[in-house]
């Protein structure tokens, strides 16, 4: 494995100084018309790796991250953009600004009426954006709903959800129908010290245990109080302590800053039929984002330069989004840039967010809500993407899990004005389930990514970056894992990508013309920052 890294590194390394002197590498696939057939056998697993490993050694060499406003953003831009406009795409960088939010440091205890420490990613997590502070205040319950099914929760919504007794405390508030940052800014509005969001604990447990772990938060508005996320549970037995006191602290940054969107265009193809395909090129603070999202950036951009020398009938236009991880903003800002001929110009979205979880699912976001889970179906058209990803993998004798659109990556913007979309994701924080294992191996009762949003997401040192030693033993045994990324699930995932990008490219008679009768409102489902 040692000169397997070395190998890697130094390919890496050369990759980075080809982009650096402006040579892009020729594309294997042959001109003119392409298949899928053909671009996925273009399409390789070292071809992907080496952008991978690209952007792990640009993270090295800017601070440990490719955080959007941070220089390892900047690099991963200037090399995937490089790449790009060499192999002859039309590249634009759209620049905007955006809230950068980091965290140095934060703590979490309980103080009466019996001590208690929490540690962080485990019994609690400090939201994205939360303000800096040192509070030591009881906690006041505000309109919990805890009887089940607790489908309708409207707490921390309202001003008016705040009485006297809140100011100079610690907001205890619940998951569900409006955005964290209104509970939030409500609960310092009304005089809180800190505030603590507990998820919303509604519907199967087992089928739906992202509404009851241990919630993860994102803010994407700074605020002026230390704000946690707790999961049903613990935010459960908090209401239920009498003479509960807890000690909230966080030391915080919040700054604006600018950022870019990579956008590559092929020169031909029908201006008013877009085929376009996304992946967020940012990592969070914390660390390189291997598989989140360097896993999904490097694949399209694989995918990208191997298309390059076809000529496809359909105009073909790719996207590396900023910013993402403070809430999805670049894929918002270029949205919301289009004129409404523009959005409509657009035939279809693809979104790849998360392709080589190391305790991987294959899921295929579920265009027709055939799941009947969670937001419900995209906008027309988004049932026939499914079909063409179920159809690329039930050829490859693998089975698929159904990824409801919950609005927690870059189709939210799509979808939310009546655009077409479908995708991949291998999982994140999700638990893996026995049902999980039965289709795919690894390791049950553990997240489909370990290190999701932490350090050791990271191309060669998970367990040197905090990455659980026993735990990736045991996947290691099952599966083929450089670092955090699982190399089965990229090469599948982006022969997956190369199919249908492939047939798009060519033939888009599958997806209905788009009517202001199918148009979704524009907003679409809630994201990560909503309930």
């Amino acid at each position: 494995m040692y000169r397997l890294h070395r190998r890697l590194l130094g390919a890496a390394t050369a990759a980075v100084l080809v982009a650096s002197a402006g040579l892009a590498a020729p594309a294997n696939a042959a001109p003119g018309k392409i298949t899928p057939q053909q671009l996925t056998k273009a399409v390789t697993l070292p071809g992907v790796l080496r952008h991978l490993v690209a952007f792990q050694l640009i993270g090295d060499l800017n601070h440990g991250n490719r955080a959007s406003g941070s220089p390892g953003h900047q690099r991963s831009a200037d090399y995937v953009a490089t790449l790009l406009r060499h192999a002859g795409y039309q590249v634009t960088r759209q620049p905007f600004e955006f809230n950068f939010c980091d965290e140095t440091s934060s703590s979490f205890a309980q103080t009466a009426p019996g001590p208690a420490t929490y540690a962080e990613g485990t019994d609690y997590d400090l939201m994205t954006c939360s303000g800096s502070g040192d509070a030591t205040a009881a906690v006041v319950p505000v309109d919990l709903n805890l009887v089940a099914p607790r489908t309708t929760v409207t707490s921390g919504c309202e001003a008016t959800d705040f009485t006297a007794a809140v100011a100079g405390k610690i907001a205890l508030m619940q998951r569900g129908t409006c955005p964290f940052v209104t509970k939030v800014a409500n609960a310092e509005a009304a005089g809180a010290v800190g505030a603590i969001v507990m998820n919303q604990g509604n519907g199967d447990p087992a089928a739906n245990p992202d509404r009851y772990d241990l919630l993860l938060g994102t803010l994407g508005t700074p605020v002026g109080i230390p704000a946690v996320g707790v999961s049903y549970a613990t935010g459960a037995a908090f209401a239920a302590t009498p003479g509960l006191t807890v000690r909230l602290a966080a030391e915080t940054t919040a700054e604006i800053r600018s950022t870019e969107n990579v956008i590559a265009e092929s020169p031909g193809g029908r201006a008013d039929r877009v085929v376009m395909a996304g992946a967020h090129l940012d990592s969070v603070p914390e660390g390189n984002g291997i598989n989140d999202n360097g896993s999904g950036s490097a694949a399209l951009l694989e995918v990208a330069l191997q298309m390059a020398k076809s000529r496809p009938v359909n105009k073909l236009r790719f996207a590396w989004w900023g910013a993402e991880e403070a809430n999805l903003v670049g894929s918002t800002f270029y949205v919301g840039s289009l004129t409404a001929e523009q959005q409509a110009a657009i035939t279809l979205y693809l979104n790849f967010d998360m392709v080589a979880s190391p305790n991987y699912m294959f899921g295929v976001y579920d265009g027709d809500d055939s799941a009947a889970s969670g937001a419900g179906p995209g906008p027309a058209g988004s049932a026939q993407i499914e079909a063409l990803f179920e159809r690329f993998f039930a050829g490859r004798r693998q089975a698929t899990s159904p990824a409801d659109f919950t609005g927690r990556s870059d189709y939210g913007p799509f979808i939310g004005v009546g655009i077409p979309a479908g995708g991949l994701f291998t999982g994140a924080e999700g638990i893996k389930s026995a049902d999980d294992v039965a289709k795919y191996g690894g390791v049950a009762g553990v997240a489909y990514d370990p290190c999701y949003h932490k350090a050791c997401d990271d191309l060669f040192r998970v367990e040197g970056k905090g990455g659980d030693a026993a735990l990736y033993r045991q996947l290691r045994a099952q599966y083929p894992l450089i670092g955090n990324v699982n190399t089965f699930a990229l090469d599948t995932n982006a022969d997956a990508i190369a199919t249908a990008v492939a047939t798009y490219a060519f033939d888009t008679s599958s997806i209905p013309p788009r009517t202001a009768a199918t148009a979704r409102k524009a907003g679409g489902p809630g994201g990560p920052v909503t309930g």
